[in-house]
């Protein structure tokens, strides 16, 4: 067997497959590997019900790029780390005035809420904790764990790109969608950063991690896991850090590399 302790996957675009299920191949493995499995995603807290009730039992989970760490077995937020209200103001001002199209977005209640201007046209959401805000003030009236800035007409990178050298360091910019979305958090937090502190809790270092993603903001983790695999539709940015690349999301590459790595029939 691998002397890897821990394995940390994103789920989209990694884990599951392109209709957001976990194949029969995938549940098998993550279920026979001898080592414990995080979940590391962009996805905010209320999201990880549905990849929960495809699964034999909850997963840690690593949520909002790094900002939140979540125990599933206690419905415990073990850390949470905010962008606070400060620094939200002056982020989305900044924005505002360099993006005329810019639409705005945050993550509150530890990712448990979502609330969005009236101008953000992605609506995948239908319930209670998420809604339109009333002014431009309330976007920024309690800390987020996550801001989210939308263009409507910017190339993906080119988008990712202007937010960042906008941002400088006062916050961290990435993005996971094919679309023009870049996820703002506070300065320090990546999925690395959240990573590491889970791993020092249960004594794991960097080197007895593998590590799966697709997205530009999976570079930091698969840079501090001992081996960053990215799947075979990953972005070419991530595919140029990793140290392997495995079969795609919908090829079950997650499973497939496991299976090999932990020498599983």
């Amino acid at each position: 067997m691998a002397d890897f302790r821990l394995v940390a996957t994103d789920i989209d675009g990694t884990l599951i497959t392109s209709d957001r299920s976990l194949s029969p191949g995938t549940r098998d493995v993550l279920e026979r590997i001898p080592v414990p499995v995080v979940l590391v995603t962009g996805r905010p807290l209320r999201w990880l019900q549905q990849l929960y009730d495809q699964l034999s039992a909850p997963l840690p989970a690593i949520c909002a790029n790094g900002a939140v760490i979540y125990d599933p077995d206690n419905d415990e937020v073990l850390r949470a780390d905010p962008l606070p209200g400060d620094l939200l103001i002056d982020v989305a001002k900044r924005l505002r005035d360099t993006v005329p199209d810019v639409s705005l977005a945050v993550e509150i209640e530890d990712g448990r809420a979502f609330l969005h201007e009236d101008t953000w046209t992605i609506r995948w959401e239908h319930d209670d904790r998420v809604r339109v805000i009333a002014s431009p003030e309330e976007l920024t009236a309690a800390p987020a764990v996550k801001l989210l800035a939308r263009s409507a007409t910017a190339d993906p990178d080119d988008f990712l790109e202007l937010v960042s050298r906008t941002l400088g360091d006062r916050a961290e910019a990435t993005r996971s969608s094919s679309s023009a979305l870049v996820e703002i958090s506070a300065a320090g937090v990546t999925k690395a950063a959240g990573l590491a502190w889970f791993c020092e809790r249960h004594g794991v270092t960097a080197d007895q991690v593998v590590a799966f993603g697709d997205m530009p903001n999976d570079i930091p983790l698969l840079s501090w896991a001992g081996r960053g695999v990215a799947v075979g539709n990953a972005h070419p940015a991530l595919r140029a850090i990793a140290d392997d690349v495995t079969g795609t999301n919908d090829e079950d590459g997650v499973a497939t590399y496991l299976r090999s790595l932990f020498n599983l029939s």
